[in-house]
């Protein structure tokens, strides 16, 4: 997937929003004011980190080992 069918993707989510709160290599996506999104604009490779629950979460890298990495 390519950045901006990424950023397509986020803002078709109900009431979703971007912005840039941490500079202008970084876009942010919020629903109600809370992070859901951050996609990384400044990487040579298409990545992005997404809120997940904690559980779900260490399942997905098990079962996805080296394509779904734990976000900062």
């Amino acid at each position: 997937m390519d950045v901006e069918s990424l950023r397509e993707c986020c803002l078709s989510m109900p009431a979703a929003e971007e912005s840039l709160p941490f500079g202008p290599d970084t876009l942010v996506f919020k629903v109600g004011g809370k992070i859901f999104a951050i996609l990384p604009l400044d990487t040579g490779d298409c990545r992005v980190n997404l809120k997940c629950d904690p559980e779900y979460a260490i399942q997905l890298r098990e079962e996805y080992e080296g394509q779904i990495l734990p976000g900062w």
